[in-house]
């Protein structure tokens, strides 16, 4: 047995071994009744002894078996590897076991082995099993880290113990994995797998054995000292000078954590799952004592969990060099090269040398000065790691009280290298945490949704990493206009200030925009910033949403739009400092939703809006002279292609004004170009060869019907591809001219021609036969089932007197927007312009629309469209 025994007898009086035998059966019902009894005392024992008791347990139910097989009647040994046998199994885990044998088996022998492991699958014991000679055993662990680590920690359960006996000491021997290169392995090892994760420790749906920061970071800093010393448990490692007591107990405690919510997590999911889905989320937070108050327990139980990561990562980090460096001896023969009287380097770290260490709070943001102002450094030495912890915990209020700190501070944000290394290893070690009371509160603050990848403080970090790769020239290549902006702005430390200021205040409650613009007014005040910054920094701060929200649910083709948006931000040096921190902030929020599409609509509204400001706002676009000037840049286009003007003209004069003011004069003459040589009883699709604002667009133009929108979204939908905008207009002759933009599943535009035909084709067979789409209700994704996102119909007082304005908040779920259009054909409504908005889970829509007689709605009949609208989005 590992440990006293904490489970009770009637679980265990049946296995053992002068009890009757047991059929597959009874050990399935054994298995249950345990599972059950685990699940009920999570509460009653440490979380060590039900993860020890598990393993007892199976230690049991295999001896049994084992005996059951007759396999104790022949010379081989059943050990335990891996986490199993260091007596590790949460209730899921893996079972992963070794037959030992001397030399080769006989066939009985290996029949018997078979029908062993056969009913260990059969009574849903996960098992993962080898059978090897010692010689075996040793070879193949020399050849592969993973197979040597798993022997280290192997136990035996039953058998012959001779043969184990003449295992351990090939495992002990120097030659077998010698220290040094048993490191380079491991650390090799979880820098691979870290970087599986982008180095980001803080995604929302963790792998809690796996990720940066996770119970596997924990088991590398123990292989590689227990590998070393021959220890036999990570308690034994304070003795050789490897880790502090102190150091021991927080990492048990983070271990604790990370242990209870891993056990939590597979009771909860009923199968062995590292992942952290957001499935699961709720029913962990509960099952841990968080509260079963949904949303509020996730975000506490999951704040604890990135603040224990972080403190696994740091201590990670620190052991590994610290072991490198004091044990295999990798600095013996380089020498320290002063820096000044504070610091100097080994190798290509900084180390601080003064005797007062960290006792002068200064001396914190010295330490990333001297890093900014030396680009050879790569990070800090393990030493002044470990006295920077120390020192780190014992402050009392912010480093940001010290007139001194707030200098060094400004420094670092105007230093051209501050936002490099110096800011990630500040963010590292939690040193903007100690500096910015505001930024401790957002460290580890969830944000439930699936449009956010990341906690508050990694976003905000990733955001102003974007803002300085903006700075660096060598990736002027990856956003061009944000690079020439950023490098021709005379204090891009504003920029680096609002970035760390935007979401500073969420999770507070209430307008986090506005809060937070108060945090960073209060900033520039206190550090002597004039009160010009201090005043731009807080509006970037309140209004870092306005441009995104801008671009993306509004008509930036209209005028009035741009006028509007113009109006708020007021000059150009506002609008380049808002587009640097928009991009920067929608490409930290969510790397896999950014897209060609956001990115082409950001810089249209920028450049509209530059050019009203150039303009002049008291001057807006006089619209005839803009329709003017479209029509005649769109006949010079056609002029080329040998069009009739005549019949060009004739056509135009049956499209209203505002068809030539949200078209391009190159969609007017694409448009033109086939219209007039089309046949007018059939349906015109076309499906855009070239990407325009980063979409591709559908165009169709027909005999106007009802359900033309409802038809063509439906059709678009069942092609797999997301609709972001709608153009919806009728002529005045009573035809459609309706642009549709879409992005394929991989949010691109399409380049498939074939695919391009394929979706020409289905359109004008549908529009063809004028016939509603039935469309069958797809499963909704395990991902969304768990979000709740309340429907939401709200009805905007639009300037055109005749059509309402439509906001449609809801859950996402496949086909929505295509029963949407269904609601409205139903109600005999015409549409006249769609903006399609997706965050995650969540879908915002916009739509502008009239009645069957042109008309905006009347209270009835928006009170009945907002019924069915609720009803089919629920």
């Amino acid at each position: 047995m590992l440990t006293d025994s904490i489970i009770p007898t009637h679980l265990t009086a049946k296995l053992a071994p002068a009890a009757v035998n047991l059929t597959t059966s009874d050990l399935v019902a054994l298995g249950q009744d345990f599972y059950q009894w685990l699940g009920d005392n999570f509460h009653h024992y440490e979380i060590t002894e039900l993860v020890h008791a598990r393993a007892e347990f199976v230690d049991q139910v295999l001896q049994k078996v084992w005996c059951q097989h007759h396999l104790d009647e022949h010379q081989i040994s059943l050990l335990a590897v891996g986490g199993y046998g260091r007596g590790e199994l949460h209730p899921h885990s893996d079972v992963d076991i070794l037959i030992l044998t001397k030399d080769n088996i006989s066939d009985t022998v290996g029949e018997h082995i078979a029908a062993f492991i056969t009913e260990l699958w059969d009574i849903r014991l996960d098992i993962g099993h080898s059978v090897r000679s010692i010689k075996e055993c040793v070879k193949q662990a020399k050849a592969d880290v993973t197979i040597a680590t798993n022997l280290l920690e192997s136990r035996l359960i039953c058998g012959n113990v001779m043969l184990e006996e003449q295992l351990r000491p090939h495992l002990n021997k120097a030659s077998f994995w010698p220290s040094k290169a048993f490191f380079i392995a491991k650390r090799d090892e979880q820098k691979k797998r870290h970087q599986q994760y982008k180095g980001a420790a803080y995604t929302l749906e963790p792998n809690l054995k796996a990720n940066p920061g996770g119970l596997r970071d924990i088991q590398t800093i123990s292989w590689v000292a227990k590998r070393h010393f021959l220890a036999d448990s990570i308690q034994q490692l304070v003795a050789h000078d490897y880790l502090s007591e102190n150091e021991l107990q927080e990492l048990i405690e983070c271990q604790d954590y990370l242990w209870r919510m891993r056990f939590c997590l597979h009771m909860v999911a009923g199968r062995s799952e590292n992942r952290l889905l957001f499935d699961y989320q709720g029913d962990v937070a509960k099952m841990m004592g968080f509260g079963a108050d949904g949303k509020p327990a996730v975000e506490r139980m999951m704040k604890r969990f990135f603040r224990i990561i972080n403190s696994v990562n740091e201590l990670n980090e620190m052991l590994l060099q610290h072991f490198e460096q004091g044990f295999l001896g990798k600095h013996e023969h380089i020498d320290a090269v002063p820096i000044d009287h504070n610091f100097d380097k080994i190798g290509q770290l900084i180390r601080l040398h003064n005797s007062s260490g960290f006792s002068r709070h200064s001396m914190f943001l010295r330490l990333f000065l001297t890093i900014a102002d030396n680009p050879d450094i790569k990070g800090i030495h393990s030493a002044t790691i470990r006295k920077l912890r120390n020192t780190r915990r014992r402050l009392i209020g912010g480093l940001n009280d010290y007139a001194e700190c707030r200098r060094l501070f400004m420094q670092i944000m105007r230093h051209p290298n501050g936002l490099g290394r110096a800011f990630n290893l500040m963010h590292r070690h939690e040193i903007l945490a100690s500096y910015l009371p505001e930024w401790q509160n957002i460290v580890g603050q969830m944000q439930f949704d699936l449009f956010h990848a990341y906690s508050v403080d990694e976003h905000s970090y990733r955001l102003i990493k974007n803002l300085y790769r903006f700075s660096l020239p060598e990736h002027n290549h990856e956003f061009p206009l944000c690079s020439a902006i950023v490098q021709n702005i005379r204090k891009p430390e504003l920029l680096y200030i609002a970035g760390i200021y935007h979401d500073i205040a969420k999770g507070r409650g209430g307008d986090h925009s506005k809060l937070g613009a108060i945090d960073a007014l209060e900033f520039g005040r206190t550090h002597q910033l004039s009160e010009t910054d201090s005043r731009l920094i807080s509006w970037l701060v309140k209004y870092h949403l306005l441009m995104s929200v801008t671009a993306q649910r509004k008509d930036i083709s209209d005028p009035d739009v741009i006028h509007k948006f113009a109006d708020v931000v007021r000059d150009e040096n506002r609008l380049d400092y808002l587009y640097c921190l928009t991009v920067a902030d929608m490409r930290a929020t969510n790397e896999s939703l950014w897209n060609s599409w956001k990115a082409n609509l950001l810089q249209e509204l920028y450049f509209a809006t530059k050019a009203a400001f150039r303009r002049g706002l008291e001057k807006p676009v006089e619209v005839r002279t803009n329709i003017r000037e479209n029509k005649v840049k769109a006949l010079e286009k056609l002029s080329v292609q040998n069009i009739d003007e005549e019949a060009v003209k004739s056509l135009w004069k049956q499209f209203k004004p505002d068809y030539f003011i949200r078209y391009t004069p190159s969609q007017i003459a694409w448009h033109a170009r086939h219209i007039v040589s089309h046949d007018k009883q059939k349906p015109l699709v076309m499906v855009s060869k070239k990407a325009y604002r980063g979409g591709t667009e559908v165009f169709v133009y027909t005999k106007f019907k009802s359900n033309i929108f409802a038809s063509t979204v439906s059709i678009l939908s069942s092609k797999k591809l997301s609709i972001h905008d709608a153009k919806i207009m009728t002529s005045k002759n009573g035809y459609t001219l309706n642009t549709f933009t879409v992005l394929d599943a991989k949010g691109q535009p399409i380049n498939d021609l074939y695919y391009l035909d394929n979706i020409e084709q289905a359109l004008v067979k549908q529009l063809s036969t004028g016939q509603s789409i039935s469309h069958p209700q797809k499963p909704l994704p395990s991902k969304l089932k768990q979000f709740k996102v309340p429907t939401k119909v709200s009805f905007i007082k639009h300037r055109n007197p005749n059509v309402n304005y439509i906001e449609v908040v809801a859950k996402d779920r496949p086909g929505l927007l295509a029963d949407i259009g269904q609601i409205f054909q139903q109600c005999e409504m015409s549409v006249h312009m769609a903006k399609i908005s997706t965050y995650g889970e969540r879908v915002e829509d916009i739509f502008i629309v009239s009645n069957k007689n042109g008309e905006a709605l009347s209270l009835e009949e928006q009170s009945h469209l907002e019924t069915l609208l609720c009803n089919i989005a629920q």
